[in-house]
């Protein structure tokens, strides 16, 4: 009866538009003071225990890294050295929008950052560049996918927290991943563009070119100082995100990329996104707990196993009501909701729990991209004065083909599994 109630009022409270946070603990509050043999008091060491983390101290740090990049311009910089690179490739900005994605995703680690960073620059440089500007938005979203899914990723480091999976292998795991995610998206662009012989970019001179990619060499040495740093053991993905935030910080003083006044606005944006993001892990935790303590995840499995013994059908059913899931809900509210009850079920199927944590980012991640919601999509309509469904018409291509390679992923986990087991992670 509690747990009904408790589910009842959360359903009454999202319908009402009450921020998930919030729409989840008040529930889960009345259920503890419900309850027979539950104290308060366990319910708040049961949230301070998941926040007693190690691993987790990397997420307001990787944070302060995307709020940097976006202060320090970097996506500005990053641009116009790719769009050199790219040269006067036909459909070049569009080469330039993946590309760029690919390496702030190694920066940001969130779908909604690297959007924002990229498409305020990329939205209105390709419109006046003769690109569909609904077009232009469809593949800054679609790209921006490989932020969550290419360390470092916050959402990994939840699930890692979560379930007590190395963050290392987690991080290891979204790298192919992502990778052919960026060959799919590079392949629909050349495909898109090769009958396009107006989207041509000019030719930059030689002594800007060169000028502009030796400015842009030390963003690019950021990846490597993180990847590099846990590959080689020389520390954890928590110091990783430590070294590469004081990093970027040096360089941006060093190279006045960035004021006083922009460093004091990036940590009252870390801090806030950190307090909602730890406010939401904080409450999972909690609902995490009532959900084991009404043996919801047995249940669950018990249901599946009766529909089917087979994992490669559980995995499709996952897929489904994930996508589901992310339709309605942000991805870090929707991990910290789904993973308690599915991961027990995933190991009852012998599936592997880093594969697990890549397929459930992976489609969460598609859910800022799907209706109802939409909240990549929306933010980019608003960032380029566009009209949502036409946006949201010109993202149908591209969510096809970010579905095809969801399923490619699920159903051939040495693409996620080699690398870790390669280095031994």
């Amino acid at each position: 009866m509690e747990l009904m109630m408790m589910l009842g009022g959360m359903a009454v409270l999202l319908i009402l538009r009450v921020p998930v946070a919030f729409a989840m603990l008040l529930p889960s509050l009345g259920y503890i003071a419900m309850a027979p043999r539950i104290s308060m008091g366990m319910a708040v060491q049961r949230v301070t225990a998941l926040l007693d983390s190690f691993p987790l101290l990397a997420v307001p740090l990787f944070i302060f890294v995307g709020f940097l990049a976006n202060s320090a311009g970097l996506a500005d910089k990053l641009i116009n050295a790719l769009l050199v690179v790219t040269g006067r490739v036909r459909g070049s900005l569009a080469y330039v929008n993946v590309n760029a994605s690919l390496v702030f995703s190694w920066m940001s680690g969130s779908a909604l950052s690297d959007s924002a960073a990229l498409g305020s620059v990329l939205l209105p440089t390709m419109r006046r560049n003769g690109y569909d500007p609904h077009f232009a938005a469809a593949i800054t979203a679609a790209s921006s996918t490989m932020g969550p899914i290419m360390p470092p990723s916050i959402a990994a480091v939840l699930y890692a927290v979560l379930t007590s999976t190395s963050v290392a292998a987690t991080f290891l795991a979204g790298v192919i991943p992502a990778l052919m995610i960026f060959v799919a998206l590079t392949l629909y662009i050349y495909l898109y563009a090769r009958n396009r012989t107006e989207l041509t970019a000019e030719a930059i001179p030689r002594s800007e070119a060169v000028r502009t990619l030796i400015g842009a060499l030390p963003i690019f040495l950021a990846p490597v100082v993180l990847l590099g740093g846990i590959l080689g053991g020389i520390f954890t993905p928590t110091e990783a995100a430590a070294v590469t935030a004081m990093y970027l910080l040096v360089l941006s003083f060093a190279c006045r990329w960035i004021t006083l006044r922009g460093l004091y606005d990036t940590l009252a944006g870390t801090a806030a996104t950190t307090g909602r993001v730890m406010l939401i892990a904080s409450v999972g935790a909690l609902f995490s707990y009532i959900m084991a303590r009404e043996q919801i995840p047995q249940q669950a499995a018990d249901f599946l196993t009766s529909l089917t013994e087979n994992k490669w059908v559980f995995l499709l059913l996952l897929n489904i009501f994930l996508l589901l899931i992310g339709m309605v809900l942000e991805p870090a509210s929707a991990l910290l909701v789904t993973v308690p009850i599915f991961y027990p079920i995933a190991q009852r199927y012998g599936i592997d729990p880093v594969q697990l944590g890549v397929v459930v980012i992976f489609n969460l991640t598609l859910g800022l991209m799907t209706p109802p919601v939409c909240l990549v999509l929306q933010m980019l309509a608003q960032v380029g004065s566009l009209n949502f469904g036409r946006v949201l018409k010109a993202t149908l291509p591209l969510l096809g083909i970010l579905f095809i390679v969801l399923l490619i992923v699920t159903y051939v986990p040495a693409l996620t599994l080699t690398l870790p087991r390669l280095l031994g992670v």
